[in-house]
């Protein structure tokens, strides 16, 4: 008997094949008119495009989900057990879990943050888990964790409504779990944290890359979508100016900057787009802010290769999803390791994001990987290095073929009193053949995600 991913996979095709294939036009219709957009930097230029979006959805199984789901929040538990004592007690580090200067080297690590705790004391609100699935274990391996401003959750939420208006059959004969709930997940994270006052999306403006889902997730929340100008600090206390110079008090901050650019008088002074004085009111209890400022050491592709043992050491439990084979050139023996087999690895800086500093042992030259070496001798804390997953590629209709197509999986985890695991995510996939970056920030599409019921 065919499992349910079959099932499903037979009736996708035998419906597919019967529609009239202009109507993927309608999708990249919709795209180019609401404006799905994921912008590009490239070459010191600003492009403004539509997200590329693939017609044929991955299909996930309940029981390949719920696996999925419960590492997942095992995972986010106790990465925020681990931002919490990092920044009050530091027992992991006195524990010698992790090495001290291993800590306080980390770009993302912020000193002045040390003896605060946030409302409740979370800080891994709204989490992105990027994972493979590997085809010669058939398992799911987690490759990244971003605690900091994970972006994509927006892009399937806003195409499930016209997939199901262009192909309803898919909806009325298979059994896909519903996905509008998380707006309600995220809403009730920030009421949950809520220092009392009105929710606030803090955007850069429209010049943002991600700018499309700032607006589209604070329409469906509810929350008023602001840029730095709209907000003001005054006696430690964060204020919304309304249309008639009203003020109204902010709970809680949904801010979609780095931090970095979040106050330019707590950090960079030049900031152009942060709030001046939001740091002082966050410190002084009167406002939360979601993610919480210094969760990029948690990002810190390093701190990744410890994950495996905060769990056990914070939760007493065994991994249930496992990260990829990681290397740490900090310490000698995988130093050496890497350096004798570097032909075949994946060397990654670990302050880098969205694809950004990967390079591919396989790809580069002798005297490229000689360089490399040089490069990693003088500053091992600077880089991992991970075996190459070979995972699945996923079927793409591209140029009027399906074509496969390397395609990860952004898993979406909000945490209020529990961690809730949404029961969709962002699949995205490389655009060329044989290409191993699908990060939409390296020009990468995404298609939908089918989560079946049982």
């Amino acid at each position: 008997m065919l499992d349910i991913k079959n099932e499903t996979n037979e009736l996708f095709w035998e419906i597919f094949s019967k529609q009239d294939r202009l109507k993927i036009d309608e999708f990249q219709k919709y795209m180019d008119k609401f404006a799905v957009n994921f912008n590009l930097y490239k070459d010191g230029n600003f492009i403004e495009r539509s997200l590329p979006f693939d017609v044929i959805p991955r299909i996930i199984d309940s029981k390949e989900f719920d696996k999925m789901d419960k590492g997942l929040s095992q995972r986010i538990k106790a990465l925020n057990l681990f931002l919490e004592d990092l920044y009050t007690d530091k027992k992991i580090v006195k524990d010698g879990i992790i090495p001290e200067e291993f800590i306080f080297q980390a770009k993302g690590y912020l000193k002045e943050l040390e003896g605060f705790s946030p409302n409740k004391k979370i800080r891994t609100h709204i989490n992105g888990i990027d994972l493979v699935k590997d085809t010669v274990t058939d398992d799911w391996v987690i490759l990244e964790d971003n605690l900091r401003v994970p972006s994509g959750a927006s892009y399937p939420l806003s195409v499930r409504d016209t997939y199901r208006k262009i192909y309803p059959d898919f909806f009325e004969k298979l059994k896909i779990k519903p996905i509008k709930g998380y707006p309600s997940i995220l809403e009730e994270a920030m009421n949950y944290v809520s220092c009392g006052g009105i929710n606030v999306v803090l955007t850069p403006g429209r010049f943002n890359s991600a700018y499309y889902e700032h607006a589209y997730l604070a329409k469906k929340i509810g929350a008023q979508l602001v840029r730095n100008d709209e907000v003001i600090v005054k006696n430690k206390n964060l204020y919304f100016k309304n249309y008639n110079g009203q003020l109204i008090k902010v709970g809680a901050v949904y801010r979609r900057l780095d931090d970095e650019f979040l106050d330019p008088k707590f950090f960079n002074e030049e900031s152009l787009i942060g709030v001046p004085g939001i740091m002082e009111a966050y410190l002084a209890g009167n406002v939360a802010i979601m993610n919480a400022p210094g969760n990029g050491i948690a990002d810190d592709k390093g701190i990744y290769y410890f994950v495996p043992k905060m769990i056990k050491y914070y939760l007493g439990e065994e991994p249930i999803l496992h990260n990829a084979p990681t290397y740490l050139p900090y310490f000698e023996d995988d130093k050496k390791y890497v350096f004798e087999n570097m032909h075949k690895l994946v060397i990654k800086d670990v302050a880098e994001a969205g694809g950004y500093g990967v390079m591919f042992g396989h790809a580069m030259s002798k005297i490229q990987l000689e360089d490399l070496k040089t490069i990693i001798n003088a500053n091992p804390r600077r880089f991992i290095a991970q075996e190459l997953i070979e995972f699945y590629d996923e079927e793409c209709y591209i140029n009027d073929e399906i074509v496969p197509r390397k395609a990860d999986f952004r898993a979406y985890v909000v945490m209020s009193d529990e961690p809730k695991v949404w029961q969709c995510g962002l699949t995205r996939y490389a655009m060329e053949a044989g290409n191993y970056l699908v990060n939409s920030s390296q020009g990468g599409g995404f298609k939908d995600t089918w989560v079946m019921e049982a």
